[in-house]
């Protein structure tokens, strides 16, 4: 198990380009493969008053394996809005289907969402109103407005919600937990007992001084090598590491 979280931690085999979401309109980046068809596809959600750019390991990382990544750069100011950003994602998804990507095609077959923080709470409301969803997976997920513990109820596509162990913005008891416990498909929640809030960003940022903690990288690299396997499970044809997300993995338990 060890030898396949340090495998899935690396980069993948494919060549990664990097393009803009303003292109339609909408704030934001997108990582892809080089080229590809029937791929797959995520939207992923900023934390709360953090930009795209403290995301951008992550999201390259997908790419290099195979996958389609779309991350909207709004609402990254404190009055943001859970709802809007969510409808920002699906918008997000419609843009990974519906433009040209240089020399790639997305299934609109094998879609997904994640988000950190406040992002991740967003994307379960979006996950709750978009049929096409096919696969969630939360780090660090908020409660959001309208609640996400209610949007999850209607929640029926595999679901993998990541808590940080020394969290004090958002609790995994009062968030992530509450969430999985409503979550209306199959669902996993997985503890990083040594992580914090921000522990899945990178680089510094004016908001540390807002919010405790800094990034970690032995929390983005296992944050990596659950959401590479959990998408590529869930969103492509491959078994090649159903066991490993049926397990404990070193660092990030199964908690249920």
């Amino acid at each position: 198990m060890a030898s396949l979280v340090y495998e899935l931690s690396l980069p993948g085999p494919h060549t990664v380009m990097r393009g803009d979401l303003g292109l339609i309109g909408l704030p934001g980046v997108v990582f892809t493969p080089r080229s590809g068809r029937d791929l797959p596809a995520i939207a992923f959600g900023h934390g709360w008053l953090q930009p795209p750019l403290r995301y951008h390991g992550l999201l390259r990382h997908l790419a290099s394996w195979g996958i389609v990544v779309a991350a909207p750069g709004t609402h990254t100011g404190p009055f943001a809005s859970h709802r809007l950003f969510a409808a920002d994602l699906r918008a997000a998804l419609d843009a990974t289907t519906g433009v040209r990507l240089g020399d790639l095609r997305v299934s609109p077959d094998r879609l997904g969402l994640a988000g950190h923080s406040f992002g991740g709470g967003s994307a379960v409301l979006a996950a709750a109103e978009d049929p096409r969803v096919k696969a969630v997976a939360t780090l660090a997920a908020a409660e959001a407005r309208p609640p996400a513990s209610i949007a999850a109820q209607a929640c029926r596509m595999p679901g993998m919600h990541v808590t940080a162990g020394l969290d004090m913005v958002a609790p995994a008891v009062a968030n992530a937990e509450l969430i999985a416990r409503n979550w209306g498909g199959p669902v996993q929640l997985r503890e990083l007992p040594k992580a914090g809030h921000l522990g899945f960003t990178e680089g510094r940022h004016w908001s540390q001084l807002l919010l405790p903690g800094k990034g970690e990288r032995k929390t983005q690299r296992t944050a990596r090598a659950l959401l590479t396997a959990f998408f590529l499970t869930h969103l492509t044809d491959t078994d090649d590491y159903a066991e490993f997300l049926e397990d404990d993995v070193k660092g990030a338990p199964l908690v249920s």
